[in-house]
């Protein structure tokens, strides 16, 4: 603990008094010694003041690194399950016979489950057709001539596309329209 020095600490120097040489110089040497403290404490407690601020921006930033390396963590797993999701996709959209009720009830019942696991953990799907083709989120595998659709616009969509936030997980495989 630091203590703060102010003109009480320090002893009255004797005016006109002699040094050990003999000569009066003996108040401006405490003088001098009271400004170089008070200088130093300064410089102390600016130091302080900077290396409190470096801790705290440090601290923010390891919390935000934490963060950022879960989340993508996260995104390698929940990008590994889109697969299965595909699946299930496939599997609902086969015609089933009419004793399969119960098994197409179950199938979308896991389905359902999934979907809400990767909305939970921040994953949604990429809108695809009607928009524009854009690179960044979507691979064309065909162009097709589309009579009354745009030059570029995606009319089909092969395979869904999935974001986690911002960052793209896997793209979306599309049809898209040629003039």
């Amino acid at each position: 603990m630091t203590q703060d020095i102010d003109d009480r600490d320090v002893p009255e120097p004797r005016e006109g008094g002699p040094d050990e040489n003999g000569e009066g110089a003996a108040a401006p040497a405490a003088g001098d010694e009271l400004a170089k403290a008070r200088r130093e404490r300064d410089e102390y407690y600016d130091r302080l003041l900077r290396k409190t601020a470096e801790f705290e921006n440090y601290r923010k930033r390891v919390d935000r690194e934490r963060r950022e390396s879960a989340q993508y963590a996260a995104g390698d797993l929940l990008e590994a399950l889109l697969p299965i999701v595909d699946d299930f996709e496939r599997a609902l959209q086969t015609e089933a016979g009419p004793d399969a009720d119960a098994y197409r009830l179950g199938v979308e019942l896991i389905y359902k489950h999934l979907q809400d696991l990767l909305a939970r953990r921040g994953v949604t799907p990429i809108d695809t057709v009607g928009q524009m083709f854009d690179p960044h989120v979507h691979q064309a595998i065909t162009y097709e001539s589309s009579p009354g659709r745009a030059e570029g616009e995606v009319i089909e969509e092969v395979r869904r596309g999935y974001k986690l936030g911002d960052r793209l997980l896997r793209p979306a495989m599309v049809k898209v329209a040629r003039a």
